[in-house]
């Protein structure tokens, strides 16, 4: 099994390249992937040109259909590792990103930047999308703090503190929903989910945070093995075990705020590929992690090509077809829990 890791690892990497051709191929102008192909490698090699696109074919692909699917790659990524973190932290293969309070605190901030109207924009995003993010990780700030307890943060503590806060942010959501005004169908389609009219600053807006985070998991993956055994012995092993939690839940609220703040609520992709990939590489995070990260990517570059496909010329909100896949699979976790 440890030898075919890196083949399983490539050979994922090659699908999700192939699975992003095709998508930015479909649509309503249908491209053929040599013509995808060839538009990325003008754009892309020594000589080729970033400037406004010379055919419609280079404007639907590198101006539309690219920054949308690779801002699909991204959020898939930044979901899947997060809720990898979160399994792992809380020992706990139902965990996602949303059990902190994140996506609750993401949604409250972007009602109340809708509700209130704002209209600034900051590099190169909108109130929505900023607000979002800060209060995505200032929930996660005010989850961490309600649960220290005499220098130390018990799992269960988190968890259930989590769910407490994200409940009343969810309820702040809901009564300003109910509230609204002329914005509210705008709130909605963001609450669902979607990578509607998504474009490069969006992308490059969350590059870095995808970036730091991943990497910071994945330098923290032995720690984070470790941990699984139990707080009192990966102490005895040498981890640092408060620095290192805070650390990984950092890094998690992070992807997961990022991610939120440009797609809207996505769930259940946080369950579903970090627990997909853990039963086919096992529990190590020195591989979980990647793969997680490639496993997400795909299952959202493909739900999103579902989604913007299946009801043509309409479109489905992401987040409306990842819970339709994702909620039997955590049926079919409870239901197997309860069997063990």
């Amino acid at each position: 099994m440890t030898m075919k890791r890196p083949l399983i690892l490539v050979l994922t990497a090659v699908i999700l390249f192939v699975a992003c051709v095709f998508s930015m191929g479909v649509g309503a102008v249908y491209i053929p992937a040599g013509a995808v192909l060839q538009v990325l490698a003008d754009n892309l090699w020594p000589g080729g040109t970033l400037e406004t696109a010379k055919t419609a074919t280079d404007t639907i692909v590198w101006e539309i259909r690219l920054p949308r699917t690779l801002l699909a790659v991204l959020v898939g990524a930044a979901l899947a590792s997060s809720g990898g973190v979160m399994q792992g932290f809380f020992q706990n293969p139902m965990a996602d990103p949303y059990i902190m309070g994140i996506s609750a605190g993401a949604a409250l901030g972007a009602t109340v930047a809708v509700t209130l109207d704002l209209q600034f924009w900051m590099l190169g995003l909108n109130a929505v999308s900023i607000a979002a993010f800060l209060c995505g990780l200032a929930v996660t700030m005010v989850v961490y703090a309600f649960s220290r307890r005499g220098g130390r943060v018990a799992s269960t503590t988190l968890l259930l503190t989590g769910i407490a806060i994200g409940a009343m942010a969810t309820s702040f959501t809901s009564y300003m929903l109910v509230m609204g005004g002329e914005n509210q169908r705008q709130l909605l389609f963001w609450l669902m989910g979607s990578l509607s009219a998504r474009r490069w600053d969006h992308v490059w807006m969350l590059v870095p945070y995808a970036a730091v985070g991943l990497t910071v998991v994945l330098v923290y993956a032995r720690e984070l093995n470790v941990l699984l055994l139990g707080d009192e012995q990966a102490s005895q092993l040498g981890v640092h075990v408060e620095r290192v939690k805070l650390i990984l839940l950092t890094a998690a609220a992070c992807l997961a705020a990022a991610a939120v703040s440009v797609s809207g609520i996505i769930g259940f992709v946080g369950l579903l590929a970090p627990h997909m990939v853990r039963l086919i590489v096992g529990p190590d995070y020195r591989i979980l992690t990647p793969m997680a990260a490639l496993a997400g990517a795909l299952l959202l570059v493909l739900a999103d090509l579902v989604a913007r496909t299946a009801m043509a010329p309409a479109e489905m909100p992401i987040g409306i077809l990842t819970t339709l896949l994702g909620a039997p699979f955590f049926l079919y976790l409870l239901h197997r829990q309860r069997r063990v």
